[in-house]
């Protein structure tokens, strides 16, 4: 499913919890929610990119290392998709492999990279210092610091979501996070919380969110640069600015792709007018093991998914409040 709309949901409700706790970031994120909202999905998913090109129409399809037999669009032949970066092509799966685990700090790394996992208690002096660092070596923006804390949201929205940390108490449709309750969560966080709740534009948050430009401090969080600041204090190891070249055109294509993703998913995720009532599309009931929309509504609420949800967002706000303690002097008053 897409990712994207469970990303953004936990950045949204984590910017409520932030506004209750009076943290003084939420100007910050009111302002520059475009950039919050992309740092929060786009600052970590480095796979974001195609998987395929389907041949009738030779239209990009598939997101990258999700295997694709057929196009989704026609149901033909697909072909292998590449990045090419100095003459050399890269398939999402090498890129993942390459970046994945640099953004998401504290899982996802490759076997043998291993080793330069940040433990889960040491994530808020990671974040802390490449804060500071976005603010004495780098002149950060106020769009910088919104989407840093984009960054942030999406490494705990992850790590509670895929069980790579407990605190989120979820059993939907089998499980915390499986292929047959992803498109669940989706499809109630785009339109029973996102709509109906929140009243959320998602169109309108989506676009935004792509339309963004690649930041800087990307690279440094993810030390595909210099090794220098407080970052490089206190974490000496996995430093590579041989690489930068290849992932400025990675993040560049992440938001390519996306713009040309938005408008699929929001198509994939709209209910259709049946004469039992709305319905989510075939194929979301297909992978969702034949379940109608009123049966995944009903679900969602036996399993407490809003509280889910509250359960993210709360610990975002945790890590949040961690850093700021660290870093008060680098954020704006409540405004």
């Amino acid at each position: 499913m897409s990712g994207i709309i469970g990303h953004t949901m936990y950045a949204i409700l984590a910017a409520k919890s932030a506004r209750k706790r009076n943290l003084p970031i939420v100007g910050v994120l009111d302002r520059h929610a475009a950039n919050y909202h992309c740092g929060a999905y786009l600052g970590c998913d480095v796979q974001t990119m195609p998987e395929a090109v389907c041949v009738d129409t030779g239209q990009e399809v598939g997101y990258g290392t999700a295997p694709l037999k057929s196009s989704p669009l026609t149901g033909g032949a697909v072909k292998p998709w590449s990045l090419v970066h100095q003459g050399r092509s890269y398939r999402p799966r090498e890129i993942h492999r390459l970046f994945y685990g640099r953004a998401h700090l504290v899982f996802g790394w490759t076997r043998e990279d291993r080793e330069n996992t940040v433990p889960w208690d040491h994530l808020a002096d990671y974040c802390a210092a490449v804060m500071k660092d976005a603010h004495e070596i780098h002149r950060a923006t106020d769009c910088t610091k919104a989407y840093l804390f984009g960054w942030m949201a999406h490494i705990v929205g992850d790590s509670l979501i895929k069980s790579v940390q407990p605190g989120v108490d979820l059993h939907l449709h089998g499980g915390k996070y499986t292929p047959t309750n992803r498109p669940i969560q989706d499809l109630i966080t785009f339109h029973e919380v996102g709509r109906k709740e929140l009243k959320l534009n998602w169109e309108f948050v989506l676009r935004e969110a792509a339309q963004t430009p690649v930041e800087e401090i990307q690279f440094h969080y993810m030390r595909i640069a210099k090794s220098r600041g407080e970052l490089s204090s206190g974490f000496t190891n996995a430093w590579q600015p041989e690489s930068a070249g290849l992932l400025r055109k990675v993040l560049q294509g992440n938001r390519r792709y996306q713009a040309v993703r938005n408008p699929r998913i929001l198509s994939q995720l709209e209910l259709v007018r049946t004469s039992a009532g709305l319905d989510c599309q075939p194929e979301l009931r297909r992978r969702s093991l034949g379940l109608h929309y009123p049966d995944m509504v009903k679900l969602a609420e036996q399993a407490d998914f809003r509280h889910a949800l509250w359960q993210i967002a709360e610990a975002i706000a945790d890590l949040f409040e961690q850093v700021i303690g660290r870093t008060s002097s680098l954020v704006d008053p409540v405004r």
